[in-house]
């Protein structure tokens, strides 16, 4: 059952704490997303301008990485953006905190690392 005032799991303080945690890391997800997109726009803006043959060009290789390591960085942060707004899904439903797979409590030492993880160490390494 959803507590109103936060997620009835942690005491207050902790709460409020966790909740502010996951609102910050959504924050600067969010604001990565957009710093990473103009990144990305930038460097395929700069390849539209010039006539690039990346079998022969130099350079082209470069930027074919560049843009693909970029791309790789906005992949994983919208899906940490994700991983986020299910976390927050669940604090809302009273359910963060749990472990996906068995149930337990996830400890609050891998809640401060990872704000937005599903299950607790044991179920982790044992999906790996």
């Amino acid at each position: 059952m959803s507590d109103p005032s936060g997620n009835a799991a942690f005491p207050p303080p902790q709460a409020e704490a966790i909740r502010a945690a996951l609102a910050a890391d959504r924050a600067g997800t969010l604001q990565q997303i957009s710093a990473l997109s103009r990144e990305y726009e930038g460097i395929v803006a700069a390849n539209a301008l010039v006539a690039i043959d990346d079998e022969h060009d130099p350079e082209g290789a470069s930027t074919a990485f560049e843009r693909a390591h970029v791309a790789a960085l906005l992949y994983q942060a919208r899906e940490h953006l994700h991983d986020l707004d299910q976390a927050l899904e669940r604090w809302e439903a009273g359910d963060y905190g749990r472990c996906e797979r068995c149930g337990e409590p996830i400890p609050a030492g891998r809640l401060e690392v990872r704000p937005a993880a599903r299950t607790c160490v044991r179920c982790a390494s044992a999906a790996r």
